[in-house]
Order: C-alpha cells, then sequence, then structure tokens
C-alpha cells in the first residue's frame, strides 16, 4: 500500500502585529495576566482588506515550492476554516483558481482548530487508496473578523494566519503512522459563534482540552505501535500554554520537545499545527526520520491526533 506523508508545508500570518501592551492599554488586563494564563506575548492580525484566501494562497504556494510540486500535479485541495470569506465559493476553489491548479477538485472542511488534523487524514485516505497522488491541506483563519474586541476574555487570545501542507506518496517507513478523530456535540454550547462573535466558556473548554488532548496523544502513539519513548517532538495545537504543557508532561517529554509558537502568534486555529510546524523544521527541532505527534482540539467539539515519522 501507498504511505502518504508530508512533503512540503509554508505559512503566511496576519500583516498587522498586536501585542499583549496594545490590549492592555484599552481592556482591564494586563500584560502578565495574559502571559500567566495563556503564554501568548503577541500576535498577528490580518487588516480588513487581507481575506483568509489570501494568506491561504500564500501559504499554499510555499508548501508547494518546498514540496517541488507543480500546482498542474495537485489533484484536490482541502481548506479547513470556520472562517471563509464568504459562504461560497470556497476558500479552496478560489485559491485552485489562484494558483492555476487546473487538474484539482476542491472542498473547505469546518473542524475548528482540529481542522488541519482532519484535512491531512482526508488527504491521506485519497493517496493511500490509490485515487489521488499530490493533495494541497491548508489551515486558515481570521479569527479576528469574528472575535468581539471589547471582550477581555476572548479579544487576547485570537490571531490571523494560514499554513499549508502538500502531501503525497512517500517511502513505506516514513509518513503518516495513526490517527485518531473524535468528537462529541453535546459540548457545542461551550464554544460557539454567537451574534457574529466567538462565545466560549473558558473553565468548560479548559477542562475538555486537558484531558482530551493527553488522551488522544497516547492513544495515536498506541494505535501506531509506538511508546511514549518513542516520540520526538510533539506539535500541539496552540491554544493556551497551560493546555500544552499537560499534553506534554501525559507523554513524558522534556519541554524543547514541545512546539511553543502561542506565544508569537496566540491561537491561529486551524492554521496552528501547521504553522507551528513550519517554524519548527527552520529551527532545525524536527529532522528526517523524527517521530512526530499532532494533536488538537476545537469547537464542535472535536479533536485529532496524528502519529508520523518526518520525511519522505
Amino acid at each position: 500500500m501507498t504511505k502518504a506523508g508530508i512533503l512540503g508545508m509554508g505559512s503566511s500570518v496576519g500583516d498587522q502585529l498586536v501585542t499583549n501592551l496594545d490590549f492592555e492599554k484599552r481592556l482591564d488586563t494586563t500584560d502578565e495576566w495574559i502571559r500567566t494564563r495563556t503564554g501568548i506575548e503577541e500576535r498577528r492580525m490580518a487588516s480588513e482588506n487581507r481575506k483568509s484566501s489570501h494568506m491561504a494562497l500564500e501559504a499554499a504556494k510555499d508548501a508547494l515550492e518546498q514540496a517541488n510540486v507543480s500546482a498542474e500535479e495537485i489533484d484536490l485541495i482541502v481548506v479547513a476554516t470556520v472562517t471563509p470569506d464568504m459562504a461560497f465559493p470556497s476558500v479552496s476553489a478560489m485559491i485552485q483558481d489562484q494558483l492555476g491548479a487546473k487538474n484539482a477538485a476542491a472542498m473547505d472542511i469546518s473542524a475548528a482548530c482540529a481542522g488541519f488534523i482532519y484535512g491531512i487524514v482526508t488527504a491521506q485516505q485519497f493517496i493511500e487508496n490509490g485515487a489521488y497522488q499530490h493533495v494541497l491541506v491548508v489551515g486558515v483563519e481570521k479569527l479576528s473578523a469574528v472575535t468581539d474586541m471589547e471582550d477581555r476574555n476572548t479579544a487576547v487570545l485570537f490571531g490571523d494566519g494560514a499554513g499549508a501542507a502538500v502531501l503525497g506518496p512517500v517511502s513505506e517507513e516514513k509518513g503518516i503512522l495513526a490517527f485518531e478523530l473524535g468528537s462529541d456535540g453535546s459540548g457545542g454550547m461551550h464554544i460557539h459563534l454567537q451574534d457574529k462573535f466567538i462565545f466560549m466558556n473558558g473553565r468548560e473548554v479548559f477542562k475538555f482540552a486537558v484531558r482530551q488532548m493527553g488522551e488522544s496523544a497516547l492513544g495515536v502513539i498506541e494505535k501506531a505501535g509506538l511508546t511514549k519513548e518513542d516520540v520526538d517532538f510533539l506539535v500541539p495545537h496552540q491554544a493556551n500554554i497551560r493546555i500544552m504543557e499537560s499534553a506534554r508532561e501525559r507523554l513524558g517529554l522534556p519541554p524543547e520537545k514541545m512546539s511553543t509558537t502561542v506565544k508569537k502568534y496566540g491561537n491561529t486555529s486551524s492554521a496552528s499545527i501547521p504553522i507551528a510546524l513550519v517554524e519548527e523544521l527552520k529551527n532545525g527541532k524536527i529532522k528526517d526520520g523524527d517521530t512526530v505527534v499532532l494533536v488538537g482540539f476545537g469547537a464542535g467539539l472535536v479533536w485529532g491526533a496524528v502519529a508520523l515519522r518526518w520525511g519522505r
């Protein structure tokens, strides 16, 4: 059977830097409060004219270049987003046209902060069953468009950005080793879109995330036939440093083996895991042959995890 893996990645973020001090000036909050409770120091927000499709296109171009795959070789584009430019056409169709990916089918999926995980698992199925050769997966969000900037509980959390991956066939010992997806719609009221803005019951989401991130990470390792000791690097959804630390501790990993880009970008939802992957690849923290665990959770409530061996 063909094995699917990531061939190349790219990212793009909002064009405006917003620090904790910027919020401190106009909301009843402090830089210290935000840092200690979330781990966030700054985030990138997109200006009014910069849409999700713009960031998705930039990330996709970078991913194609890194993968050494042409737009014409892409068979399918999957975009994970809860903040499309408009209800339709889809962001995937928009970037299919702008990339010149004339042979690609296109679809958007909605799985909030777990969207990129759902996207690469979808791509894996098409590649490993032989239907498609190359799939472009993009996680992109412009959360500033649905965040109430007067609500101190949510305004400080989110950022805008996109991360993209080109998936294709890899050698037998590399690529996706196992995945786990799940949902619990009964918890949907804890984080949802209400009157155009994000509503979040922080206490309930925190409890769910601390439990589920660790369980999913351990579960996917077991499915892959691995042990905790086999994991070289953890890339969790970058939502909150305390949630991320709980998952790291469940795996028994030292701090240097977990990505912590939340301090630079905040919570970028479906874009957070691919943006973090790009950063750690550039930093040399993820190397060829490394066993990497990706794990995320989000509104729905949904969650997902992937274990993979990096490289071609």
